[in-house]
């Protein structure tokens, strides 16, 4: 069968019609722009792309999109994003969602997800608050954060996306910001190259509730101490001039000191396809708060079986072994009997 090529496209004919409404300087529109340029050279059409979001100001993103789109309830994005892929293998299905709706209500939803291996592209924009809401603490929010539902500090241990999803095994797990177009692009890339489930953790600024989050470490005078750049098969170093590295403790866990020639051998190297996630779960501990140098990019890239292509492979074995009938033709035949 001859495939048709994908027609030539440019950002203004993934863009919508619909104005697009956030608060003026909120990253959003950022990522936003990042997606739409970039949507015209991944090689898909925009009738078999699919955006899905759940509740929040990220849960808007669908309507910006010319493409398909469906704003779901609160936190069932995965779930609603899970059935789609499995129904339409076909389909590119890209998750919007933030860090209140994915990891606080939508938890559940998210890791499971995660650790079937189903083939969407999660987007997690994390600005550490609740943004529709006007203002109170989220699953990321760090400890001490004064809110209006947290107004003597919060006490609860900050989610941290990047390790949540290792743990919960996710085949593909990266880092990236708001205030770096091209990192935003190539990390969406690689994630829609995956197949399976992709998590891209975004740090999103709101400059309205938590204005300037994450300054300390994306403000263009701070990226290049506090930022590590992850790239495989390299030693793990940053720095203006590449003078600090991650190193392994004797006890395992990863630290942060200068170069010297005594431990430049010691650096660690960072290896995304390795199957064991130690590696990548310890890269997401390196940071514990907003004041240390962070990894930035891919965490994790491997390979395992994806879940709808494992079901349908499942389902076939079972007809094939019980001499079942085709299911789909069942459901299209004519009627078996006749109600007076």
């Amino acid at each position: 069968m001859t495939m048709t090529p994908v027609p030539l496209t440019t950002r203004k004919d993934w863009s919508s019609d619909q104005e697009v409404r956030w608060c003026p300087g909120c990253g959003d529109y950022s990522i936003l722009a990042a997606i739409q340029m970039m949507m015209p050279d991944l090689g898909v059409r925009r009738e078999s792309t699919v955006f899905v979001s759940g509740i929040g100001c990220a849960a808007r993103f669908p309507y910006y999109m010319n493409t398909y789109g469906v704003h779901t309830i609160h936190g069932r994005a995965p779930a609603i994003a899970t059935g789609l892929a499995m129904a339409r293998p076909d389909l590119t299905v890209f998750v919007i969602t933030g860090d209140g709706d994915a990891l606080s209500i939508g938890g559940n939803h998210l890791i499971h997800a995660l650790r079937r291996n189903v083939n969407i592209k999660i987007l997690l924009f994390n600005n550490r608050i609740y943004g529709l809401t006007k203002g109170q603490y989220s699953p990321t929010s760090e400890r001490g954060k004064i809110t209006k539902s947290t107004p003597a500090g919060s006490l609860d241990r900050p989610f941290d996306p990047v390790s949540l999803a290792v743990g919960a095994e996710a085949t593909f797990v990266a880092r990236t910001h708001d205030m770096d177009r091209a990192h935003m692009q190539e990390t969406f890339r690689r994630a829609h190259e995956h197949r399976g489930a992709a998590l891209v953790e975004v740090y999103q600024n709101c400059n309205v509730f938590n204005d300037a989050a994450f300054e300390g470490i994306t403000g263009k005078e701070n990226r290049g101490s506090m930022l590590i750049q992850l790239r495989h098969g390299e030693p793990v170093r940053f720095g203006a001039e590449g003078e600090f590295g991650v190193f392994r403790t004797p006890q395992g866990a990863f630290v942060t000191d200068r170069v010297t020639s005594e431990n430049e051998s010691h650096l660690v190297v960072h290896d995304e396809h390795v199957s064991d996630p130690s590696l990548a779960f310890s890269l997401s501990r390196l940071t514990i708060s907003d004041h240390e140098p962070t990894p930035m990019g891919v965490f994790r890239d491997v390979d395992a079986p994806e879940y709808g292509a494992s079901v349908s492979e499942q389902i076939v074995q079972q007809q094939t072994a019980k001499g079942l009938g085709d299911l789909a033709s069942l459901f299209r035949s004519n009627g078996s009997w006749t109600v007076s």
